[in-house]
């Protein structure tokens, strides 16, 4: 029998969507059939770069135009890597030409856009996934497991860091500095994948509030404003849960989830790119501490769990899962409404963070 193919169209060609680019060649069940730029040379510029080093099979077609790729017959999804103010306008015109739609995150500029976008997507019946690798890594299912199983006890508290120190060019020209183009800075870009796991460790649960600070702000030199270059937010849950996390343009690397229990504590060191090798792993930890007259011990006791999954460039890696599972539910016609709604609640954690820090720390509730 032979295997349907989701065809995909690249609308913009970011540096992330090369990474897509071998992924959907990996995958086994979909092609690239087009990419647009804002020039044809551009798209056809990112296509000769990619091939080289990832051939593609046939080759796609270079537009110099977005609206022409989605009046394309041989397009069913598009892959959308385009700045983030620009993604709520390419959704929604996705989503009424009939394709199915994957997009960067942060999805949109706010929580209103979001819904809006989600609304075409219903309405023109096509699927919607933001593009979060980690979700469709086997490593979740093995934390899941983990947590059901009380290794750690009752959650408490979870704190997390995504970050990277950028150097003077990044801060002075990267889109990520410029406030029309992605007003939430490292909130939007690395924000997004700490509050998605805090989402997904309690099973899709909203905080009741959030508190949250812009502790650097970085401003690119075309940027007429400045965005969060270094922050940090504080979060409350039912049942007296509470979470942190930190992120930043001016820290080096560090991307460890961190969650505390009654009994222990779960670890994970790279959460969001695994590191490279052929297994990813979560540490659990049930650490003691003894008394014996004068003599006081803290002893660590820490157990390695881990799943046979390279890091990435491989058929199993979480980008290839993610790609493999969205074009399998463009190819069977099965919407899945859990994956729009893990992208809104995302947003409007984010989007109450934000408003926090523009009030000096002040606590903002969600409904």
């Amino acid at each position: 029998m032979t295997q349907q193919i989701c065809r995909w169209g690249i609308l913009g060609t970011a540096g992330i969507a090369r990474k897509n680019w071998k992924a959907i060649r990996l995958s086994g069940n979909a092609c690239v059939t087009a990419v647009a730029s804002r020039s044809q040379s551009s798209a056809q510029l990112f296509i000769d770069e990619c091939s080289a080093q990832v051939p593609p099979g046939t080759q796609p077609a270079a537009l110099g135009s977005y609206e022409e790729l989605l009046q394309r017959e041989d397009v069913d999804a598009v892959y959308i890597p385009l700045p983030t103010a620009l993604r709520h306008e390419w959704v929604i015109r996705a989503a009424e030409a009939g394709k199915h739609v994957m997009g960067e995150k942060p999805a949109a500029r706010n929580a209103n856009e979001v819904r809006e976008m989600l609304h075409a997507c219903e309405q023109n019946q096509v699927q919607y996934m933001d593009g979060v690798m980690f979700m469709h890594s086997q490593r979740l299912p093995l934390i899941r497991s983990l947590l059901e199983r009380q290794e750690i006890g009752t959650i408490r508290r979870i704190a997390s860091q995504f970050s990277f120190a950028g150097d003077q060019e990044f801060r002075s020209s990267n889109i990520r500095t410029h406030s029309e183009l992605e007003p939430y800075g490292c909130l939007g870009d690395l924000g997004w994948y700490c509050s998605r796991m805090f989402l997904w460790i309690l099973e899709g649960q909203l905080p009741k509030q959030v508190r949250a600070r812009i502790l650097t702000p970085l401003q690119g030199e075309q940027s007429p404003g400045s965005v969060p270059g270094e922050f940090s937010a504080e979060l409350e849950f039912e049942n007296g849960i509470s979470a942190s996390f930190y992120n930043s343009f001016v820290t080096e690397n560090q991307q460890w989830l961190h969650v505390s229990g009654s009994e222990g504590y779960l670890r994970v060191d790279d959460f969001v790119l695994p590191y490279h090798g052929p297994e990813v792993a979560v540490y659990v930890g049930r650490d003691k501490f003894s008394v014996d007259n004068c003599e006081f011990h803290m002893e660590n006791h820490l157990t390695r769990h881990a799943v046979r999954e390279y890091d990435a460039n491989a058929v199993g890696a979480q980008e290839v899962q993610m790609i493999r599972k969205f074009s399998e539910l463009v190819n069977t016609g099965q919407l899945d409404s859990s994956w729009p709604e893990w992208t809104l609640k995302t947003q409007r954690v984010l989007d109450a963070c934000f408003e926090s820090a523009q009030s000096d720390g002040a606590p903002v509730a969600l409904s």
